[in-house]
């Protein structure tokens, strides 16, 4: 369990987008909305419809077509987008995500 002041950022490519806020982007206000509030509740420590595996995070939103936001943990308090998408698009954007991961890591290392 992560603390309850946890930093969200949003992870930039080189060329200066961010994977998550294109997806963002797209979604109608009230789906904005309930990813926000997901937002707000993963920056408050509140971890209960996160399921983690090969240390990507998967936040369910039980809500329309089934939201899900996808991230990974730097350290005990840094959250890291990566990215969302829906139920039917799970799989594809389980994988994105682990190669973002990936991408990030060896990013930072070369830091």
């Amino acid at each position: 369990m992560l603390p309850s002041d946890v930093i969200v950022r949003e992870y930039i490519l080189d060329n200066g987008t961010s994977p998550f806020q294109k997806w963002f982007n797209k979604l109608n206000a009230q789906s904005a909305a309930k990813v926000a509030v997901a937002l707000s509740r993963i920056e408050a420590g509140k971890f209960s419809n996160i399921k983690w595996f090969k240390g990507i995070g998967e936040y369910k939103i039980n809500w329309g077509p089934g939201y899900r936001i996808y991230f990974a943990k730097d350290g005990d308090q840094l959250i890291i987008l990566f990215g969302g998408g829906t139920k039917r698009t799970q799989r594809k954007d389980i994988e994105k995500a682990i190669q973002l991961h990936k991408e990030y890591k060896n990013r930072k290392q070369k830091l």
